[in-house]
């Protein structure tokens, strides 16, 4: 008997600020940027392969530290992988990677990765598809007004709180027949503290017509929330976890995940 998966899920978190300042204030870019881009587009038939990996830190100190000890010290780890292999069957593979190191605003990110796959496995036929995008930020102590460009904010808030915030999100495929479409962006490096850091990751997996895409599909978001209020002891920690699953006869798999942390400016 046929069967029919059908998943529809959007998630959003957003870490704003409840009396005292509750928020991520992201880090200034280094003297120097970098740019990394890659666009990325396979046919064919037979086997296609694409691994990506990213690890990058960045603090606003001179020196990565191994502890939050220096005061107003603020440091992020960003990492992003990639693995897909599919093999015996027909195969389009289409991909665009943006790693972007200087300041960005409220609509700009600083890692970019869309991609879309199409599979019609022949015989034995399978592809698998991993993602994972993770952003971790630590930081002590900050003066509003010295980060802010928002005046309000510092009048409301002198000080800008401690913080320790990590945020993983994430998919994985593993099919027959298939169309999967992924994004994953975040933002954490700005000139001021305004844009918000920001974890957006959005997935879709549909069959071809009327046929519906055959396998499994998974999407996931892992967060674990420290704050601090004024220049005190921790005042917040939430942990939260979510996983999406879906397998057999998919008609359509969707899942959309947003996190944004900031300054409220009143």
């Amino acid at each position: 008997m046929k069967t029919i998966g059908f998943v529809v899920i959007a998630m959003a978190m957003l870490i704003a600020l409840t009396g005292m300042a509750v928020a991520d204030p992201g880090v200034n870019q280094t003297p120097e940027t970098q740019g990394i881009s890659t666009a990325t587009t396979v046919q064919a038939v037979g086997t296609v392969t694409e691994t990506d990996s990213m690890v990058w830190q960045l603090t606003s100190q001179a020196t990565l530290a191994k502890n939050m000890g220096t005061l107003s010290t603020v440091q992020y780890v960003s990492s992003y992988t990639e693995n897909t292999i599919a093999d015996q069957g027909l195969v389009s593979y289409a991909k665009t990677m943006a790693v972007d190191t200087a300041n960005k605003v409220g609509n700009q990110y600083n890692v970019k990765a869309n991609k879309i796959v199409e599979f019609v496995g022949l015989d034995t036929g399978r592809m698998i598809s991993d993602e994972s995008l993770l952003l971790d930020g630590a930081g002590q102590n900050q003066t509003t007004s010295d980060i802010m460009l928002c005046p309000f904010a510092a009048a409301a808030y002198t000080t800008f709180p401690a913080f320790c915030n990590i945020i993983e999100v994430g998919s994985s495929a593993d099919v027959t027949i298939a169309s999967l479409t992924t994004s994953a962006d975040e933002r954490h490096v700005m000139a001021t503290a305004d844009p918000a850091v920001a974890v957006d990751y959005n997935i879709k997996m549909t069959g071809f017509g009327d046929i519906p895409a055959m396998g499994s599909a998974m999407a996931y978001i892992n967060a674990h929330i420290q704050e601090g209020r004024g220049t005190g002891a921790k005042a917040e920690d939430l942990v939260y976890s979510e996983t999406s699953t879906a397998a057999g006869e998919i008609s359509l798999f969707q899942k959309a995940i947003s996190y944004q942390s900031g300054m409220r400016r009143y």
